[in-house]
């Protein structure tokens, strides 16, 4: 029973979690005792982790830190163990093994893990989502991606198989089944080798003499593939049939959805956009992994400061949270991350997007439909007919969706969404220009995000870059920054792609303070309000990428890319 949890007695013993609250709950082999900790409590998992360290005075490391090419060897590396305790092997020092778990008290894993390698254990306090997180790109991935070219041909995983979405039958594209089977093999290998490759989305793109696919790594396209360009017809019929789209229609722009079953506990959903062009159909599909939206706060590129005006934005009963950036920015991870913090039992969340990118369980979205009217401003109106507690509003097109948002703010409902503009200040300036009176922006906005995905330099391969003194003041570094500055620089190895890998954001969270209150209530612009934010201590977007620049994280070149700056 949960209540005899050594972890979760000694937690309720010094106040931080009410033991009742666990009575009746039972666990099962897919959640850990951390996990439903947090799930049943307040506690986020970074602050569950801290504060267990200090309980039971075990160490705290930070799994993101952590260069994964340097685990134990396959044997200490056993699967079987690893998923059922929720335990990592991260070291061995002579005849110890150092065990990564969020739970100290788990001593059947200890003892587990002595007994099968006659060595003795030691435990380090992980946060639990970084820990899942590891756990599954080291089996799940791995045991899925590697498929043979038979596999690949008979992935089950593929939603539209059989051609029921439509009762008519295949066009002449795709007229002989034995002649389709290559391209079937083919497709599905471009979707295993984009997700492989860690894509943020695929473009299939027919020309007058070429064919072209491309993905989207770490936000930059890289040019994979040209097939025949006499494919075109049947490429793009096989993703329709997938994707459940009119086979017939190729005079207009289509959408659709693909779900890809990676492993037994995992898939991988595609939304497919098709776009009639001069020389046949453009299609783009954009992977959405469900995955990205669990990462949680701690990983997302927050600074400490940052992260705070967040977490206490959220913890707020009222107000509303706007995220804006470009497309591409990470704005929905943001959001989605925020929703998952505030997922609770005692919480109604609704949301209303466009489209529905990633199924959370236990928050109620809503797809706008316009031909169907439903839009943004009618689902929010129905929303508050329906006591929400939080509301997701996808993004604020226009005059009636910001009006009604605001008053659900301003009435006693947090409200979180998304504009498309290039600062944190320009944010307060375009609701002014879309009509809203400024007494409503003041008395109703607490928190403005704005964020960029800059690329994160690879740990194999990176290496030192001497810039002088006065250019890396132009730059915008200060003298107190040039103190022990080290800046690296792109290279390039196998483990990376062009000296990056992976993605780092940067972001400037401005909150609304009295006095930015006021510049906006006498109808000062973007200039005044950004200036008043400095000097409140927020930091730009440019110097945030600096910060992150400094920490080695990312290059100069790549914060001078996403910051638009131009030296």
């Amino acid at each position: 029973m949960l209540l005899n949890s050594p972890l979760i007695r000694k937690l309720s013993n010094i106040g931080v979690i009410e033991l009742e609250s666990f009575r009746g709950i039972n666990k099962t082999d897919k959640t850990s005792i951390p996990e439903i900790i947090c799930k049943e409590s307040s506690l986020t998992s970074i602050e569950l982790a801290k504060k267990t360290s200090s309980l039971f005075q075990v160490p705290f490391i930070d799994l993101n830190s952590y260069d994964f090419q340097s685990l134990p060897n396959e044997k200490i590396l056993n699967e079987k163990l690893i998923k059922k305790h929720h335990v990592l092997p991260i070291a061995i020092k002579g005849k110890t093994i150092y065990l990564a778990s969020a739970d100290p008290t788990n001593f059947d894993a200890f003892e587990d893990y002595e007994f099968n390698t006659g060595m003795q254990t030691e435990v380090v306090v992980v946060n639990y989502e970084q820990l899942n997180l590891a756990i599954e790109s080291l089996f799940d991935k791995q045991d899925g991606l590697e498929l043979s070219d038979a596999q690949i041909a008979e992935l089950e995983g593929v939603d539209g198989e059989q051609e029921t979405n439509s009762k008519k039958s295949l066009s002449t594209d795709v007229n002989n089944k034995d002649d389709d089977a290559p391209i079937i093999v083919y497709i599905n290998k471009i979707l295993m080798d984009a997700i492989k490759k860690g894509a943020s989305d695929l473009h299939f793109e027919p020309y007058e003499h070429t064919y072209r696919i491309r993905f989207r790594v770490d936000g930059v396209l890289h040019e994979i593939a040209n097939p025949p360009v006499g494919l075109e017809s049947r490429i793009s019929a096989r993703i329709k049939v997938m994707s459940h789209m009119d086979l017939a229609e190729k005079r207009k722009p289509q959408d659709g959805r693909i779900k890809l079953k990676i492993t037994k506990k995992k898939s991988i959903d595609f939304r497919v956009s098709t776009l009639p062009t001069l020389w046949g159909e453009k299609i783009v599909m954009r992977i959405l992994d469900s995955s990205s939206a669990m990462l949680g706060i701690d990983v997302l590129g927050y600074e400490p400061k940052q992260k705070d005006l967040y977490m206490n934005a959220l913890a707020q009963p009222q107000g509303m949270i706007l995220v804006t950036g470009p497309t591409g920015s990470g704005k929905t991870v943001s959001l989605y991350t925020g929703l998952n913090i505030l997922n609770k039992p005692e919480r109604n969340i609704s949301t209303a997007e466009d489209p529905v990118e990633i199924n959370l369980a236990g928050i109620n979205q809503v797809q706008i439909n316009i031909r169907a009217d439903m839009t943004f401003a009618n689902a929010l109106r129905a929303f508050l007919r329906q006591d929400p507690d939080v509301v997701m509003v996808g993004e604020i097109r226009d005059l009636e969706t910001a009006e009604i948002a605001i008053k659900a703010a301003q009435t006693g409902h947090l409200v979180l969404s998304t504009l498309h503009t290039n600062s944190a200040p320009e944010t307060l300036t375009r609701l002014m220009n879309m009509g809203v009176p400024s007494y409503n922006i003041a008395s109703s906005v607490s928190l403005i995000i704005a964020q960029r995905l800059a690329r994160r330099l690879c740990s194999h391969c990176k290496e030192p870059e001497h810039i002088p003194t006065e250019e890396l003041l132009k730059l915008g570094f200060t003298q107190t920054d040039l103190t022990d500055l080290t800046l690296f620089k792109a290279k390039g190895c196998e483990h990376c792609t062009e000296g990056y890998k992976g993605r780092v954001g940067i972001y400037e969270v401005m909150p609304i303070t009295p006095n930015i209150a006021q510049i906006i209530m006498r109808g000062g612009n973007s200039l005044e309000i950004a200036e008043a934010a400095t000097n409140e201590g927020v930091n730009n977007l440019r110097r945030s990428g600096l910060i992150k620049a400094a920490s080695g994280m990312t290059s100069i070149i790549e914060i001078n890319r996403v910051t638009s700056y131009q030296p």
